[in-house]
């Protein structure tokens, strides 16, 4: 059941809500760890980002993505390769961490004010995903360009976006049918 359907019952729990999250951060970190070696590596952090979106809620997701940020923030070794620090959200592809958020917003407000059907919450994590992209896309270019040079929009989206995109609508796939059948167990 979701944050926002517990709330609307009255049945949210603050000590439950505060394992789920706490379980949320922990699953985006491991699953930040878990690389799959292609001619380009990618990791199921995006996995994580969605699944927890779906079982956890728009709120309690956003907040799990969050802690895990900020996690790795102060050094924790949370991110891809096991590294922390706030380098790696201020590096070139920090944007693309900080861009988790607009994942976990838009599907926020998506399932705030549209009917709460998976069609909706796949759009919403779609789009949001595109946001994401964008955001670490321009992020990538700025930071790059202070410390090496000049960087086409083309060459940057054929580095950082175009080879994920194909994987990462795989990971939304796994992450709907994940959902759809550990939903049943979570309690609010």
């Amino acid at each position: 059941m979701s944050d926002e359907v517990a709330a609307k019952a009255g049945t949210g729990s603050k000590p439950l809500d505060l394992i789920y999250i706490s379980i949320g951060a922990a699953l985006i970190s491991v699953c930040s760890w878990i690389s799959i070696p292609t001619a380009v590596p990618f990791t199921l952090q995006t996995f994580a980002i969605f699944l927890v979106m779906l079982l956890l809620g728009g709120k309690r997701g956003t907040i799990s993505v969050l802690i895990y940020m900020l996690l790795g923030a102060v050094g924790l070794p949370v991110f891809s390769g096991f590294k922390g620090g706030i380098g790696i959200l201020l590096g070139n592809t920090g944007g693309y961490i900080l861009g988790f958020l607009f994942i976990g917003l838009i599907y926020m407000l998506f399932t705030k004010f549209f009917e709460k059907s998976y069609i909706i919450k796949v759009i919403a994590l779609v789009i949001g995903l595109a946001v994401c992209y964008a955001f670490g896309t321009a992020w990538f270019m700025h930071v790059y360009m202070q410390s090496t040079g000049e960087v086409g929009l083309l060459a940057v989206l054929g580095w950082c976006v175009f080879p994920f995109i194909i994987p990462d609508m795989i990971k939304l796939a796994l992450a709907v049918v994940v959902a759809k059948r550990v939903e049943p167990v979570i309690k609010d």
